[in-house]
């Protein structure tokens, strides 16, 4: 991913592109268990790496939103930043639940 500058893009920018990141690597979380499903074993596996990837984008956007408030200054908050949190973050906890998951699957064969 390029390097974003959260002082160029406005608050709903931003949002947005936690939402967007968040959501992308949801849905290949999801996609990597119906691979695992079909016995598509590889293909779980590199869906799970992309999610990753899109997930380190959003917590890229995320960490210096972070940070310019650790430096003082303002972070506008909006129920849409609080929508994008959470999706971002039940996001992460899908990903660690269904990597688990899928590593337990492949120990015990299933």
């Amino acid at each position: 991913m390029e390097n974003v500058n959260v002082d160029e893009l406005t608050g709903e920018q931003i949002n947005f592109m936690l939402i967007l990141h968040s959501g992308n690597a949801r849905s290949k979380i999801i996609q990597a268990l119906r691979e695992y499903r079909e016995g598509k074993v590889e293909e779980a596996d590199n869906l799970l790496v992309q999610a990753e990837e899109d997930l380190n984008n959003a917590h890229q956007i995320h960490f210096k939103m972070v940070q310019k408030e650790a430096s003082g200054e303002k972070v506008e908050f909006a129920m849409l930043l609080m929508h994008a949190e959470d999706h971002l973050m039940s996001t992460i906890t899908m990903k660690e639940l269904v990597k688990e998951l899928l590593d337990l699957f492949k120990q015990k064969n299933i």
